[in-house]
């Protein structure tokens, strides 16, 4: 049985894949497992991971779907046939740098934590590291502040401050086990669910300062259409819990709302206006101005309605 179970989802990524399969086989740490699971990827990745597997490399292993079953059932598939102590997830356009494994799981050895997060670096297309955006998105999700070692409030940091990035995190497959690991059928914000779902059972998160992850931004990850089935997750999981404590579900009440309004006023950029008249009156709490903007504009012509959405979305929350 291997020490880590390192889990690589992928879907037609293979030119990038192939970098993060890279960045596993270069760890400073050997004793793992290494799970690429492809959901039903048509862009050549079966002929890679063919390729990689005749080198006979006892530690790589290959799950194909041959058709597309969605990312976090994706992701489960490949939790479902680990058999390391230890488990950690991360995507197929992103990287781990050679001290990941050691560091992460000599903390795990050591403590009673239940998973260890480390921060990250921003990459680009060209696996150049973004030193400024770096220290922009540390600031952003409060790891710039966030102490070494465990974090007392656990809750607070990974719902309001969203600060542990999955990829960035090895945990404890048993704990993950215990939860229930992703939940199925939830492509975007899963995630977040996971770490809020391990705080609410009262697991230890650790922090670690240093940058042992590299996270990649670019294009691909951008557009409208993304971004409408990103928030009708999100609204699935901010709709999953009510927090005991007054001032987390106060914020768990306004995200609900704002992403409500986000969601309407993208419906109706995209035609679907009945709907998106809808969430604008559910979410005209968090910003009644654009709410009523957006009924207004949902009346427009099409054309007219589309660019005046353009100058909506580049105002200010």
């Amino acid at each position: 049985m291997p020490k880590i179970s390192v889990c690589i989802p992928t879907h037609n990524r293979s030119q990038l894949l192939s970098e993060a399969i890279a960045s596993v086989l270069e760890q400073t740490e050997t004793d793992f497992e290494l799970i690429v699971c492809d959901d039903g990827s048509t862009d050549g990745t079966d002929k890679l991971m063919t390729q990689l597997l005749q080198f006979g490399d006892p530690r790589i292993r290959y799950i194909r779907h041959a058709e597309n079953i969605g990312k976090s059932n994706n992701m489960r598939s490949g939790f479902e046939a680990a058999t390391g102590k230890y488990f950690v997830k991360f995507d197929d356009d992103d990287r781990l740098t050679p001290e990941f494994l050691s560091v992460t799981a000599e903390i795990l050895d050591h403590s009673s934590a239940d998973f260890v997060g480390t921060d990250h670096w921003i990459i680009d297309i060209h696996n150049q590291r973004d030193l400024t955006a770096s220290d922009r998105n540390s600031l952003h999700w409060g790891r710039a502040h966030l102490s070494e070692g465990i974090v007392p409030d656990l809750l607070k940091v990974v719902f309001v401050q969203q600060s542990f990035q999955v990829g960035a995190t090895l945990f404890r497959r048993r704990s993950l086990l215990e939860v229930g690991f992703m939940r199925p059928n939830l492509q975007n914000c899963e995630d977040n669910d996971l770490f809020v779902r391990l705080a609410l059972a009262g697991k230890q998160g650790y922090y670690w300062n240093d940058r042992l992850m590299e996270y990649r931004v670019h294009a691909e990850q951008q557009g409208l259409q993304r971004a409408i089935p990103y928030l009708r997750d999100k609204l699935k999981y901010l709709e999953s819990y009510r927090f005991e404590d007054e001032s987390l579900e106060d914020i768990r009440q306004f995200r609900l709302t704002e992403t409500q309004l986000l969601l309407g006023l993208r419906l109706i950029n995209v035609g679907e206006v009945q709907e998106g008249r809808s969430l604008l009156q559910l979410g005209k709490a968090a910003h009644p101005l654009k709410a009523w903007a957006g009924l207004g504009l949902s009346i427009l012509p099409v054309p007219l309605r589309n660019s005046s959405f353009q100058l909506l979305r580049q105002a200010k929350q």
